[in-house]
């Protein structure tokens, strides 16, 4: 869980800029939204397969260059 202590004399908009930056670094965002909601099995699998060749597809057009 992200935690921010606002330090003496710290702006409270400096603290959030922390928060926002911790939040960020540790993928609480991405987390929240994969659990939103539900994916059967089988859809979870065709996205991540999907997205394995999104990855290849982008990886091969780089060697291209």
């Amino acid at each position: 869980m992200a935690e921010v202590i606002v330090q003496e004399g710290e702006t409270i908009e400096a603290a959030l800029r922390r928060f926002k930056r911790k939040v960020q670094q540790e993928d609480i965002i991405k987390e929240i939204k994969k659990h939103s909601f539900y994916m059967k099995p089988g859809e979870k699998r065709r996205a991540k397969e999907a997205l394995a060749r999104k990855r290849a597809r982008k990886k091969m057009a780089k060697l291209m260059e």
